[in-house]
């Protein structure tokens, strides 16, 4: 490596190491889909596309001398682990396609190492071990989705597809813009598969989304175009609907068909507008709510919140469970997510929409009581202001879902300061192949639960 000149105290932040090599024993997996490693001289790697206990080379992707961490890809084996398997996806790999990060894992395995993430971010930020949180340690796959090692489940139903410049539909690659070309996406559902988006050409797009609902026919896509572009005549092999994204606004604009698709969970239909928010696994709505009620037992009378409530999935569960008597209180802050639960929550009388953040709005309502709130935070959390204003709230027991085992951990802490413990945890393995995991928590007040 050349001397380099001499720079600033601002400029001498270290030599780019992207493309060195080191040679390392792999150790525990860590949040993000990746695990450490150390160099030689104690540099801590994440490193992708290894498992835990493998020797491997690492070749750095991110990172320089003198950098906290760098990151890296095991782009050979050494000593492999009996947990590693041939990647089923041509596509998955180092410098390849980012939507995957463990189809070089077996699926229960994939499933232990999820679960050795969520302990680990428990302990460190909660300060809860499995049993105090209620939870057995163990990463439940979604119905359908306990598959052979080599086997892939096909999953997404939803499915972004990023254009390259010669107009060819593609995935990212892992924390770049850059996108690898593809003929198909193993993890897609096969709703989005037979709509044949990868075999058209796209030029003058920046990203084409593909929704394909769960319980209806309807399919839809989003058409971002590249600014100036116009839009191509849309003709896929399944009949869809089409929406652009506004080159001006942003928002999302009906081309033809439905603006919206139709979803099924807990007997009943929600719509979903403009490519707004729905769980992507075709078995995570009914999962959810089930995991929700179950965890909450809902009364007749009750008075509960979902918040954060998106289209209305669980606030129409507990409009269904608390009967006339009771009363639920849904927030959101996106406007037509609250235009759709309105819509889908017509039928219950007692059953209040309100728009706007979840921090804002609940101060407003001058609500000072409740029997049961659900809450369903975006990745970041919910936070400690909010944490405390829920726990002011006096709930027999509060259903917190996450999809972030961080951000959880993090709130968890805020609600015991509050005066609520974990009663039960339960994780399940809504994203098979990537790293993501959706938590249900049941919490309770602390004098409630100390026999």
């Amino acid at each position: 490596m050349h001397a380099e000149p001499m720079k600033s105290q601002a400029e001498s932040r270290g030599v780019s190491l992207v493309g060195e090599e080191y040679e390392v024993e792999i150790g525990p997996v860590a949040h993000g889909g990746h695990c450490i490693a150390r160099t030689s001289e104690g540099q801590v790697l994440f490193v992708r596309h290894a498992l835990p206990g493998e020797r491997v080379v690492a070749r750095v992707t991110e990172g320089e001398e003198g950098a906290r961490f760098l990151r890296a890809d095991a782009v050979e084996i050494l000593d492999a682990s009996k947990d590693r398997i041939e990647a089923p996806c041509p596509f998955a790999g180092p410098g390849r396609c980012g939507g995957c990060d463990w189809q070089h894992a077996k699926p229960g395995a994939q499933r232990r190492l999820k679960g050795e993430v969520v302990a680990e971010q428990l302990k460190r930020l909660a300060g809860l071990t499995p049993e105090e949180a209620g939870w057995d340690g163990t990463v439940m796959p979604a119905e359908g989705d306990k598959v052979p090692a080599g086997q892939v489940p096909s999953w997404r139903t939803r499915v972004q597809y990023a254009v390259d410049a010669e107009g060819r539909a593609g995935l990212r690659k892992h924390r770049s813009h850059e996108v690898q070309p593809i003929d198909h996406c193993m993890i897609a559902a096969e709703g989005v598969s037979e709509l044949g988006i990868e075999a058209r050409d796209w030029t003058g797009m920046e990203s084409v989304d593909a929704i394909a609902a769960t319980g209806s026919q309807d399919r839809q896509v989003i058409l971002t175009p590249r600014p100036g572009a116009r839009l191509p005549i849309v003709e896929l092999d399944r009949p869809v609907s089409v929406m652009r994204v506004g080159e001006k606004d942003g928002g999302v604009h009906r081309v033809h068909g439905r603006p919206f698709v139709r979803e099924r969970a807990d007997d009943r239909t929600y719509r979903v507008g403009n490519g707004g928010f729905w769980q992507v696994h075709p078995k995570a709505a009914d999962t959810l709510v089930k995991a929700v009620m179950q965890g909450l037992l809902p009364r007749k009378g009750d008075m509960a919140l979902d918040l954060y409530c998106g289209v209305g999935l669980f606030a129409g569960a507990l409009a269904d469970r608390v009967g006339d008597k009771g009363a639920v209180l849904g927030v959101e802050s996106g406007k037509r997510a609250v235009e759709d639960a309105r819509h889908n929550l017509a039928g219950f009388d007692r059953v209040r929409i309100e728009q706007g953040k979840v921090e804002s709005v609940l101060p407003r309502t001058g609500i000072d009581e409740v029997d049961l709130i659900v809450l369903d935070p975006p990745r970041a959390g919910a936070g400690r202001k909010t944490v405390q204003h829920l726990s002011s709230l006096g709930a027999r027991r509060i259903a917190y879902v996450a999809c972030d085992p961080a951000a959880l951990a993090r709130d968890l802490a805020y609600f015991r300061d509050g005066g609520y413990r974990v009663r039960t945890l339960r994780v399940f393995d809504l994203f098979p192949m990537t790293h993501h995991v959706e938590c249900v928590a049941i919490l309770e007040p602390v004098e409630k639960g100390a026999a």
